[in-house]
């Protein structure tokens, strides 16, 4: 809707100004001071945009569109993380991803630095329940998966049955806490990640990664007709 630049980043960027010049988009020039006053990082790029928020209030129009992966960030309270979920989401090409009420805010600067952009290109449903996502997702013909380090099935075991091409939708809980277990009891399976070496745990954002990719790939991998 608006930005905001310093007389060098306005130079650096000539090619943003004349974009926002063509598209109506107003572009001030401000003092480092200001831009540092209105940025919230320590070290400011010297741009800040004022954009408008985008995100569905359910699920609704996500499951019009039939996706084939989605990815639900249920009592998530830390932004890096949050982002990073969100950055890897829309690199293995999820439809969306949803924040439920108890966790961190998508707009929190934090979340969208960490998104690097992500946060324009992916839906995003915020507000509800985890509980009431869970239960429309799989109502919409989605696979529900609750990411657990203490889940029954094994995620290799789980790709090379060929479970992860339908349809599917990732849950993760809280880094430090876990997932609800009334969240994770509501899910069609529990899966970990399997540990090979000596390593206690992967990190949240580590963890998800892994499993979105798993999907991402199986989805779309050809399948091999019989011999």
């Amino acid at each position: 809707m608006e930005l905001f630049a310093t007389p060098d980043a306005r130079e650096r960027h000539a090619d943003l100004a004349a974009d926002a010049a063509d598209a109506g988009v107003p572009m001030w020039t401000v003092t480092e001071a200001a831009l540092a006053a209105l940025s919230e990082t320590v070290t400011p790029q010297g741009l800040v945009a004022v954009c408008r928020h985008r995100h569905h209030a359910d699920l609704a129009p996500v499951l019009a569109a039939e996706p084939r992966l989605v990815a639900v960030l249920a009592g998530i309270s830390d932004p890096g993380n949050a982002g990073t979920i969100l950055r890897t989401a829309d690199a293995a090409g999820a439809a969306a991803v949803v924040f439920p009420d108890g966790s961190v805010d998508p707009y929190n600067g934090k979340c969208v630095r960490a998104s690097a952009g992500s946060v324009f290109h992916v839906d995003l449903v915020r507000g509800g329940s985890a509980a009431d996502a869970v239960r429309a997702l799989r109502a919409g013909g989605l696979r529900v998966l609750a990411a657990d380090a203490h889940g029954e099935r094994d995620l290799d075991e789980l790709s090379a049955s060929g479970a992860l091409r339908a349809p599917t939708a990732w849950v993760f809980g809280s880094e430090a806490h876990g997932l609800q277990a009334d969240v994770a009891d509501l899910a069609d399976e529990r899966v970990r990640v399997p540990i090979h070496g000596l390593a206690e745990s992967l990190n949240l954002a580590a963890a998800a990664a892994v499993c979105l990719y798993a999907c991402a790939s199986a989805q779309r991998t050809p399948m091999r007709s019989p011999e």
